[in-house]
């Protein structure tokens, strides 16, 4: 698509001043990208272009628009977001900056940096909801291209979009782009599936349409005699809601009646339920199967009413019915009411939508990256439940939740003064689990004492932790400084130290600043209400002492040491079957952090008082050469020949989980007579398996033999070997 039909596009809803400054973003970029192409061998500019154009779709402003055509060029290019502001303002800069990644700045791991852009472009999003809007655009250009990617990043984006994009997605009530993201990544997450559920539903499609069409007409030709005008027609389902439908309620294709539902698009909301009185005169509707939406919106603002009727033939046949506006919220959710629209008088979706605030709150609280992306996926991007307060209002819930959870969600002071609860007009305990439908009453009590240290593990949400950790903070800080000082003391004594002579206020100090509190109370009151554990402070203030009792104990490795033999009456050290160049009769050990094996390419690390640690070459952990005397310590050591012994490696496997999955990787790896001295495994609501394994292997060309035999098992996505 050439930037003349993304104009015209455009130019149905954008004023002619700003389609100019659309068609300069145009040029910028594709001056900025010039020779630069994908993989798949075109020019990159037709990535944003394409970008731009889903934008434009979902008909959102002109600055949305200018940043989806400029939201890799700082990333990919030498242009810089000051220059992007003199050209296009301060606004535009804001939003590309959120698009960008944050790649050149040294992380400690992949896994590290990822979730530091994850946080990045969610706080983005929680301050410009455009952010997240083009970002989704451009992971779902990204994934209809997908085929040029190798086909390990096929399924690492393939997963990633299954597990973040897709839900955010979900949450903004985008359909038109979550419906098009999980089939794709179902396509090559797992393509037997996939393809089985399309021919499967391509060889019933004919007979579903003449049924379609059929009550089609009936419903056409009563509403005419009502007067209604009205828009019908049959919406497919998705392959991979057909495929989480199987997998989730163990259905077989066959036991799956929905696979056509009929929509009904009217003028007004009058309509809407006279269209549904025509239906259940039509049929009869089956119980529970009735939603209203219209009256009781989800969260990402979705209205519509859901019915399923059991039609002709006896075939229960699903009915959606909605306004035109309400069906351009379905289709593209919070895009289709952004504040930039309504008006700031109005409020933007961003006041309607509690969880960005929520966002922000998250940030403030999470230690690090790691905490903030994973409470954001245990909160935003699991199943919900919807319970209700005593006066009909809808409170939205992570699945599991229990009335803790419900009371902080009301309000913070109703949380902390909660002394009991009922639901459905029960008593029940605080750790009961939540349902859908379920009527929500918290008792209080301004004589309360405040929460106890067990709700931290009653309480399934972050927010509600998050608010509890706060109460401990604040209302008992003079207790928890206390407990945090005692805590630290039994820590000491424990570890065989004398308290009083390190616990004054210098070496306090020190391990404040290691841990980035503002003073010595704040870090004891953090102990004391378990924000962090009193070993962790233990371990950095014995620090010094410890390295002083490994120095004292052991010989001082110079650089004239290399040239000192050892004595030959004594006994050998065992070097693991690695030879330190120049240096005999040395202790050799393996860094736990990647364990090296045979094959691999190795350098030497002298410790004090345990001799030389070998890591592999890529080791992270390496001293990267800023410091000369740890520099010195890195010296060359080589294998040795003919070695026959066994090295541990920790390897990380992902697949579709099913029935038999772990057995079968099991049996992969004890076919090719390799030993396996742990292994664990977890997964995911997406069915996606992910097994650790430590195995004993004698060198690189065994490694490859059992990862190539591991790839061999159905279902199994990726294979690679890991560091700690």
């Amino acid at each position: 698509m050439g930037i003349e039909r993304l104009l015209e596009k455009a130019s149905a809803y954008i004023k002619e001043p700003d389609l100019e400054r659309i068609r300069e973003a145009y040029d910028f970029a594709e001056q900025a990208h010039h020779g630069q192409v994908r993989k798949s061998g075109e020019p990159y500019i037709l990535h944003p272009l394409a970008v731009a154009e889903i934008v434009v779709n979902m008909q959102m402003d002109s600055l949305s628009i200018i940043a989806a055509l400029l939201h890799d060029v700082v990333e990919d290019t030498t242009v810089s977001l000051k220059e992007i502001e003199e050209h296009f303002g301060h606004d535009c800069a804001m939003l590309v900056d959120g698009l960008t990644k944050l790649e050149r700045i040294k992380f400690r791991s992949k896994e590290e940096q990822q979730n530091e852009n994850y946080r990045k472009m969610f706080i983005a999003m929680a301050q410009d909801i455009r952010v997240i809007v083009i970002k989704l655009a451009d992971r779902l250009h990204n994934m209809r291209t997908l085929k040029y990617q190798s086909e390990e990043s096929q399924r690492r984006i393939a997963y990633e979009t299954l597990e973040i994009f897709c839900p955010i997605a979900n949450r903004l009530g985008i359909s038109a782009i979550k419906w098009e993201m999980e089939d794709i990544a179902l396509r090559y997450l797992n393509p037997q599936q996939y393809y089985r559920i399309a021919n499967l539903m391509r060889k019933k499609r004919a007979e579903r349409e003449e049924y379609i069409e059929s009550v089609i007409s009936r419903i056409s030709e009563k509403l005419d005699e009502m007067s209604v005008e009205a828009d019908l027609s049959g919406r497919p389902k998705h392959i991979y809601s057909v495929y989480k439908k199987m997998t989730t309620k163990n259905k077989q294709f066959n036991e799956i009646y929905d696979l056509l539902a009929i929509r009904i698009i009217v003028d007004n909301i009058k309509d809407c339920y006279a269209t549904l009185g025509i239906i259940h005169t039509l049929w009869k509707p089956m119980p529970g199967r009735f939603k209203d939406y219209i009256a009781m919106p989800k969260a990402n603002m979705y209205q519509s009413l859901h019915t399923t009727v059991v039609g002709p033939n006896g075939e229960p046949t699903e009915v959606q019915i909605r306004t035109w506006e309400m069906h351009r919220t379905a289709e593209y959710g919070i895009a289709a009411h952004w504040a930039y629209k309504e008006g700031p008088e109005t409020g933007g979706p961003e006041k309607k939508m509690t969880f960005f605030n929520e966002i922000l709150e998250l940030q403030h609280e999470a230690k690090d990256a790691s905490e903030f992306v994973e409470s954001l996926k245990m909160d935003f991007f699991t199943d919900l439940v919807f319970v209700f307060t005593p006066s009909g209002e809808v409170i939205e819930l992570p699945s599991g939740s229990v009335p803790l959870d419900f009371a902080y969600r009301i309000h913070t002071e109703v949380g902390n003064r909660t002394i009991g609860a009922k639901v459905n007009g029960r008593i029940v305990p605080l750790d009961h689990r939540l349902k859908t439908g379920d009527i929500v009453e918290i008792l209080t009590s301004k004589h309360s004492y405040g929460p106890s240290q067990d709700w931290l593990k009653i309480a399934q949400s972050s927010h509600a932790r998050s608010k509890i950790k706060q109460w401990f903070k604040k209302e008992k800080r003079e207790e928890n400084v206390e407990k945090g000082r005692e805590a630290i003391e039994r820590e000491l004594k424990r570890a065989g130290i004398e308290p009083s002579a390190w616990m004054s206020d210098d070496k306090l100090m020190e391990a404040c600043k290691k841990f980035a509190f503002n003073d010595i109370d704040d870090m004891l009151s953090a102990v004391g209400f378990g924000g962090i554990t009193a070993a962790q402070i233990t371990t950095k203030l014995t620090e010094k002492l410890r390295k002083e009792q490994e120095e004292s104990s052991s010989i001082e490795l110079t650089s004239e040491v290399k040239e000192v033999k050892a004595p030959e009456e004594r006994r050998p050290r065992p070097t693991n079957g690695v030879v330190v160049k120049g240096i005999d009769n040395l202790l050799v050990r393996f860094a736990r952090c990647c364990n090296p094996v045979p094959g691999d390419d190795i350098v030497g690390y002298i410790t004090r008082g345990r001799g030389v640690s070998v890591h592999r070459s890529d080791c992270p952990n390496i001293p990267n050469g800023n410091d000369d005397e740890e520099a010195a310590r890195v010296i060359d050591v080589e294998w040795e020949n003919a070695i026959e012994a066994n090295y541990s490696v920790d390897i990380e496997i992902t697949g579709h989980d099913r029935r038999n999955f772990l057995n079968e990787v099991l049996q992969a790896v004890s076919e090719s007579k390799t030993n396996i001295s742990a292994v664990s495994g977890r997964s995911d609501k997406n069915k996606m398996a992910l097994v650790h394994m430590t195995i004993l292997i004698r060198n690189t060309d065994h490694l490859q033999s059992v990862v190539e035999k591991i790839k061999r098992v159905k279902d199994v996505y990726t294979v690679h070997r890991i560091m700690q």
